[in-house]
């Protein structure tokens, strides 16, 4: 099958197309490191929007570097997956590292990438939340369940792939959620949907951001 995505620039300029209707809007859109960043810079660029970055990262189960069963929001709160725990039969102390090292991982990215900037300040405001793909649905799930908290008004997600199950599970949290292209199947992978597909690191993500709008 052919990858319907050059690259997560290109992804991001398709969904802009799909949300044109917050162009002009006093919408903020916030990616979702490392992967989100570029699909969000796109979006922001193509939609005249500020960009700014909510840090999230997975719980992940220990013999895996990939797949989780929860995750970190940039405010500390923690999402997990009971189901997914129990099936895998991850112990009490495993969940326990599993989840500290989340969380550095999102303090070390909120210290990065937002340094002394103010909390963002979402009360009242529409938010966009962006990230390259949904799998299993953890990363988002926890972003949304922070940006509540934030008193964003309402929560938009934004992605270019995802898998059918976990987008509906996703979509039931969000007040809408935009995704350019639904797959299913034991055998999904967010890296499919791109012809180019690499790791980007914390030096590029912050470039990205140098040029982004005041939230």
């Amino acid at each position: 099958m052919k990858a319907p995505f050059r690259d997560r620039a290109h992804a991001g300029r398709e969904l802009a197309k799909m949300l044109d209707e917050f162009q002009g809007t006093a919408a903020l859109v916030l990616a979702i490191p490392a992967g989100g960043v570029p699909v969000a810079a796109a979006i922001a660029t193509g939609l005249g929007l500020p960009l700014d970055v909510a840090p999230v990262s997975k719980v992940l189960y220990p013999w895996t570097t990939e797949s989780g069963y929860g995750a970190v929001a940039f405010d500390g709160s923690v999402w997990l997956d009971e189901s997914r725990m129990s099936g895998h039969g991850v112990s009490s102390a495993q969940v326990a590292l599993a989840v500290t090292d989340a969380r550095a991982k999102v303090e070390r990215r909120v210290a990065r990438l937002r340094g002394a900037r103010a909390p963002l300040a979402l009360e009242g405001r529409t938010v966009i939340a962006v990230d390259d793909g949904i799998a299993g649905g953890s990363t988002m799930r926890a972003a949304i369940a922070a940006l509540r908290r934030t008193g964003a008004a309402a929560v938009v997600v934004a992605v270019p792939t995802a898998h059918q199950n976990a987008l509906d599970a996703v979509s039931r949290l969000a007040d809408a959620a935009y995704c350019a292209n639904v797959r299913g199947g034991v055998s999904y992978a967010v890296a499919d949907a791109y012809a180019q597909w690499r790791d980007l690191g914390d030096d590029e993500i912050e470039a990205l951001l140098q040029n982004r709008g005041q939230p």
